[in-house]
């Protein structure tokens, strides 16, 4: 149902985020929508500066802004210290999340008699749950979900469409993993032996702590031996491939088509911005950040800033490119010198040579 502003801003202070209200406080607000998108009915928020401009245009019944955040006379505002924060709180509030379709364990999902199912579980058409799983409460199975022998499942978890866990594989509390996404296929374990590669059996699992989210078509291999771990908390967008053996720490972020190889240790909360590749057997810190496209060849220590191919910290790699964006007009300069040393080299022979001494 449609809320009054006063009644979102009361709510917001009650969350923790002290709220001020400026303008039509009887708005109501049907919804959350963006500032190009927004109607009369709608909120919306700036908190990237870029956008500032569309506070003149928007249609939005009010934007949540920062405390001091110039707005066009007239504009209806809600002040927050944080809104980014806030506005994620009013989609929640507004919007909720996602309502799973389905109750129980459909008639034609195939479960196996001694899999260990958790009360109130979901188990839609087409998924299967192979021998001696377990499977927590409220579990959601969709349609093409595939669970292996002695897989372990933790409550309130979703798996979406065609996810794929192989045998032996533990997944957390509050685990979601988005369509397509495999967890504990084989790693990348092969042993050369005169020109061919042997494969080694890889006999590890995948463990996955709590409230981890896994975008779309992600990989996370299983562990030659031992396990592959991913800390609870962490967020993955889509396409990330984590290689086998290597530990994710806790709270971690990592952007679209992040490739982590073997035997990584990756501290807590660790950011990795789009296309970042981690080589295999290195050591990333604590509270590291990655910037985009960056190749990381050695270890990053903890609370570093780094972007680059190879990766560097971020100082010295503003230097390295400041350098690379002149190279061009250093090339011209440098090939001006040697012409004019040529010349000078010549000229110094010729008040040298014999003919020019008598």
């Amino acid at each position: 149902m449609p809320e009054t502003l006063s009644a979102i801003a009361e709510y917001l202070s009650s969350q923790g985020l002290a709220c001020e209200c400026a303008g039509d406080v009887s708005t109501r607000i049907r919804a959350v929508a963006t500032l190009g998108d927004a109607g009369p009915d709608e909120i919306s928020f700036l908190s990237n500066p870029k956008y500032e401009k569309a506070l003149g245009t928007t249609r939005a019944g009010a934007v949540v802004v920062s405390k001091t955040q110039a707005v066009p006379e007239g504009r209806t505002v809600l002040r927050v210290a944080d809104p980014y924060a806030a506005i994620m709180m009013l989609i929640i509030r507004i919007h909720g999340y996602r309502k799973h379709p389905g109750k129980g364990v459909h008639a034609e999902a195939k479960v196996d008699a001694s899999a260990q199912i958790g009360e109130n579980a979901n188990i839609m058409h087409g998924a299967t749950v192979a021998a001696g799983v377990s499977i927590g409460r409220n579990v959601v199975l969709y349609p093409g979900v595939y669970v292996a022998a002695g897989s372990r499942l933790g409550d309130d978890c979703v798996l979406y469409p065609n996810v794929v866990v192989y045998d032996g594989c533990m997944l957390g509390n509050r685990v979601t993993i988005h369509a397509n996404s495999v967890i504990g296929e084989d790693g990348l374990g092969y042993a050369p032996l005169g020109r061919k590669w042997h494969k080694i059996p890889q006999v590890g699992i995948v463990e996955i702590g709590d409230d981890v989210e896994i975008g779309a078509s992600c990989t996370i291999d299983r562990a030659t031996l031992g396990r592959t771990s991913i800390g609870a908390g962490t967020k993955f967008s889509n396409l990330i491939a984590i290689g086998h053996g290597s530990r994710i720490g806790r709270d971690c972020m990592f952007v679209a088509q992040v490739g982590i190889a073997g035997s990584v240790t990756v501290g807590e909360h660790v950011t990795m911005a789009g296309k970042v590749g981690v080589a295999g057997h290195l050591t990333i810190g604590d509270d590291v950040q990655i910037a985009a496209l960056s190749g990381v060849m050695n270890d990053i220590p903890p609370n570093t800033r780094a972007f680059g191919q190879p990766a560097l910290p971020m100082n010295e790699a503003k230097r390295v490119y400041a350098v690379i964006t002149r190279l061009p007009e250093m090339r011209d300069k440098l090939k001006r010198l040697e012409r004019e040393m040529e010349k000078l080299q010549a000229d110094i022979a010729a008040l040298n040579s014999p003919t020019d001494r008598k």
